[in-house]
């Protein structure tokens, strides 16, 4: 069991991390060669184009499992102190604060009426 809550503490810290690289890479503060890399590993990370498309078993995950990881470190090993522990703090509040189910089903309600009422009009037409 010790493995397992391990590895949630790494996952849980890897999401936050992930959270701070974005704030510091907006951090007035932060050298431009690291916010260069911090942009860079995002849109990596984001990028539907892969080094190893994920098509190909066990090794098409592999890019992204190491090679974002290994980024976010890296960026992170490059921030200065102060600006990690800010933007630290930043993604802490974020990821902690509360999402509202009521607030998520009124605008899918919403986008779904839209869609519904789209429809009604080209099928009209």
């Amino acid at each position: 069991m010790p493995v397992l809550a391990t590895v949630k503490d790494w996952a849980r810290d890897i999401k936050r991390d992930v959270v701070a690289v974005y704030f510091a890479a907006r951090d007035p503060k932060t050298p431009l060669l690291v916010r260069v890399l911090a942009v860079t590993v995002a849109a990596y990370a984001l990028s539907p184009i892969d080094l190893i498309p994920d098509f190909i078993p066990v090794l098409g995950y592999f890019d992204d499992v190491l090679i974002v990881p290994v980024g976010v470190m890296l960026v992170i090993r490059l921030l200065p102190p102060h600006v990690l522990e800010s933007s630290r703090a930043k993604a802490s509040t974020l990821l902690e604060r509360p999402r509202s189910w009521l607030a998520a089903i009124f605008i899918l309600s919403f986008w779904l009426l839209c869609a519904v009422a789209l429809a009604y009009w080209l099928v009209r037409e």
